[in-house]
């Protein structure tokens, strides 16, 4: 019924892609590599975000990360990935401080640290991210890297799931199901599971 994993890396593509304007703050010599990675074309987006990320914008420095993390128009370098998601997230932007904690959740890059995964996740959740806030109530459910805290991961699901986050609203619905964090109740774990449906 549950996907009890953090939300992997396919999906945090099509999220990206989803929310990408509002993701990332805009920079406007790096439209002509959007509009290049859009159609597939990683080699022009490669070409001139490379330039931009190295004189410090952030937005080119994410898209360069998501290059390398996925193996677009370069070899996947997990290790390089980090590094300019690392870059990006210092000037405080949402979208690669989530996807440094999907590298530390999963390993890749990295060795597994749920500590680090976490940190990044409340960095972005902070920002309302919908997949840092579902990722801390997963975090906080299983009790990796945190006590287990089934009322924080009700709380942290809860927020993802008012964005719309179909895994949160499951998740809450199993939770009421088996009254963990919050009382037992059917009505509410029936409401839960319907909104994850849709």
């Amino acid at each position: 019924m549950s996907n009890n994993r953090p939300m992997p890396l396919r999906f945090t593509i099509v999220l990206v892609l989803s929310f990408v304007c509002l993701a990332v703050p805009a920079w406007a010599d790096g439209q002509v590599g959007v509009d290049a990675y859009k159609r597939g074309d990683y080699a022009t987006a490669l070409r001139e975000w490379r330039p931009l990320a190295e004189q410090g914008a952030a937005g080119a420095q994410f898209y360069l990360g998501t290059l390398y993390r996925d193996g677009q128009g370069v070899p996947q370098d997990y290790a390089t990935a980090r590094q300019w998601f690392e870059k990006a997230a210092a000037q405080g932007v949402a979208q690669p401080q989530y996807n440094l904690g999907l590298l530390y959740v999963e390993g890749q890059g990295v060795p597994q640290d749920y500590a680090t995964a976490r940190q990044w996740f409340e960095k972005a959740a902070a920002q309302g991210h919908a997949g840092a806030q579902y990722n801390l109530g997963t975090l906080y459910r299983d009790g990796q890297s945190v006590p287990q805290d089934y009322t924080k991961a009700r709380q942290w699901f809860q927020k993802a799931a008012a964005q719309g986050v179909a895994q949160a609203q499951n998740n809450l619905g199993l939770l009421y199901y088996n009254g963990q964090g919050v009382p037992q109740d059917d009505a509410m774990a029936r409401q839960w599971f319907e909104k994850s449906a849709v």
